[in-house]
């Protein structure tokens, strides 16, 4: 598949690092010294936790060269690495883990969220958001789509409930904070929304698909998310987007 695009991606920079912030806002360790953000992307949320934790050593995790040229140049008192967070092990136990809208992209999260416990100090904390929209309309209707016109499947998997989350967790030494939170993003169209996802939820969809293919694909989504989601008074669109959060601290070895 294609590299992610970082321009692409920040162009809803402002709505992507609303719920980064507000899971940032939920972590409480202020003697922080090694923190590692997971998918850290062009470094949005990077930036986040060296605000929050100046003092603390923070190194941005992404498997995207170009996300992390961005990232490097964005914040260059941070470190960058790029990994494979199923396999990453990190020389340090780390006091926070953390991984907004990164996560979703991984599979078997049976065995990921143990592994990412066992990473921890002791009172380390865990800070996961992800994308609870698998069966939003953005999403259900990509997935028609591409039965329709025999596309690949985009590979992504949904989350699991909630409380097998609790379960992992809460067997790996952890207390658990869960909760979802669904956002009102204000479009101004339904092609706004294409644009949103493009850089996301669309790409694993487009990137076998040749020109031709692709334009086929996005007039059909186009069509079907006009009537998924009408204009309201004032001409804009509201795209609903649930997010799960979790904060699990490690308290047992």
């Amino acid at each position: 598949m294609q590299d992610w695009n970082p321009a692409l991606y920040l162009q809803f920079a402002a709505e992507r690092t609303r719920p980064a912030a507000e899971l940032a806002a939920r972590i409480q360790h202020p003697g922080a010294k090694h923190i590692a953000d997971l998918g850290c992307g062009p470094g949005n949320s990077t930036a986040l936790l060296h605000q929050a934790f100046p003092n603390a050593a923070v190194t941005g995790i992404d498997s995207s060269p170009a996300m992390l040229e961005k990232a490097r140049a964005a914040l260059p008192n941070c470190q960058f690495e790029q990994a494979d967070v199923t396999s990453w092990t990190p020389a340090v136990k780390q006091d926070v883990i953390y991984a907004n809208a990164s996560l979703q992209w991984v599979s078997n999260h049976p065995e990921l969220f143990p592994h990412l416990a066992a990473q921890l100090a002791e009172n380390g904390v865990l800070a996961v958001q992800m994308p609870d929209n698998w069966q939003e309309p953005t999403h259900t209707l990509m997935r028609q789509v591409a039965a329709q016109l025999g596309s690949p499947d985009s590979g992504r998997e949904a989350l699991l409930p909630a409380q097998q989350y609790y379960d992992l967790l809460a067997q790996s030494g952890c207390t658990v904070d869960i909760w979802r939170t669904t956002y009102f993003h204000v479009m101004p169209s339904a092609q706004a929304i294409i644009e949103w996802l493009s850089s996301t939820g669309l790409r694993p969809y487009l990137a076998s698909l040749d020109n031709i293919q692709q334009q086929a694909f996005l007039e059909r989504y186009h069509t079907l998310l006009q009537q998924a989601y009408p204009p309201r008074h004032d001409g804009n669109v509201l795209m609903l987007f649930p997010r799960l959060f979790i904060v699990a601290r490690k308290t047992k070895a």
